[in-house]
């Protein structure tokens, strides 16, 4: 390279370099990482940006009353329920209305939804609480809670706020069927959230078996249309030896809380000679034993040789 190339290529280094020393200083707004555009709300994280005013160019947390406050900007900037758009448009009005600035460009974006929680809590795997940002549904709120757990009972209740006729905020619970849900069944019941909702999984109702079967103890009630005595005698493993034919079911009663004793005749439901019988949540079954055969049979075991009983069928006759 001879000495004029390179005079001329040291030229344009010191002059670029200059330019670049130059060039107006901005500060950098976070990314909002493609936020959708929605309704500014309390506690939202703003990034506003005022052209050629560095001082004015920042992120602001919106208040719990839904106002935000500007350096040298007097009044509160009420913000709440307004687009990103409309509030460009309002904060260039405070500016120029407070002679700030004659024609102020203002760029506003959300940098951060807080304003929007839905909260799942309950029969889930992971209860949690998110921002609705986007489109959300209810499949998609228990998807991000992992799914329903084992005990999640047979409805799942959506509560949110709504003002009634006055204008004051009322809380509006709707209860969804699970299977219907999960079934697909009716669209109309996968809910659109739009933040501040509540969807709570209640624990499914229990019956509880106590006395002379195999297994006892509580079985969750999925859906009250399967739970009868049948099923709940498949599911405590059987009767044992000596049982009642006669068993009770106590269940307490609505409003009053009172208490019933509700017999039932076991034997004939067992071999299928008597319809059955259904159960609701909370009802205790209850199989007693016939304490007589099993004195008996006790006292008859310790005075006669076992193969002398069989041979004889007293033992069937006391199984009876």
């Amino acid at each position: 390279m001879n000495s004029r190339a390179r005079s001329l290529a040291a030229f344009l280094i010191i002059g670029f370099g200059l330019w670049g020393q130059a060039k107006p200083q901005t500060q950098v707004m976070p990314d909002p990482s493609n936020l959708p555009v929605q309704r500014v709300g309390p506690d939202d994280l703003l990034g506003i940006s005022v052209y050629d005013s560095p001082e004015l160019t920042r992120t602001v947390r919106v208040s719990t009353d839904g106002t935000i406050r500007l350096p040298m900007v007097k009044e509160k900037i009420k913000v709440t329920g307004l687009l990103p758009v409309d509030l460009e448009n309002e904060i260039s009005r405070v500016l120029k209305e407070e002679e700030l600035m004659v024609d102020p460009v203002v760029t506003v974006s959300v940098v951060e939804y807080r304003s929007r929680p839905i909260k799942i809590v309950g029969s889930v795997k992971r209860p949690l609480t998110f921002q609705a940002v986007g489109p959300t549904n209810l499949l998609d709120a228990i998807s991000r809670a992992e799914g329903l757990s084992d005990d999640a009972g047979p409805e799942i209740l959506v509560s949110r706020q709504q003002p009634d006729a006055d204008g004051r905020p009322v809380t509006l619970t709707q209860r969804i069927s699970v299977k219907t849900l999960m079934d697909a069944t009716d669209s109309d019941l996968n809910l659109t959230l739009q933040g501040g909702e509540e969807i709570r999984i209640p624990e499914a109702g229990r019956i509880f078996v106590l006395g002379n079967v195999k297994k006892p103890g509580s079985f969750p009630v999925k859906d009250s249309t399967e739970t009868s005595v049948f099923r709940i005698m498949a599911l405590a493993e059987g009767l044992l030896p000596f049982s009642g034919k006669i068993a009770y079911i106590y269940r307490r009663e609505g409003a009053t809380g009172g208490k019933n004793e509700i017999p039932i005749d076991l034997d004939k439901i067992m071999q299928r000679k008597s319809p059955d019988v259904s159960l609701l949540a909370n009802d205790i079954l209850y199989v007693p034993d016939r304490t007589g055969r099993r004195q008996m049979m006790t006292a008859l075991e310790r005075t006669v040789p076992l193969g002398a009983a069989i041979a004889s069928g007293l033992i069937f006759a006391l199984y009876r």
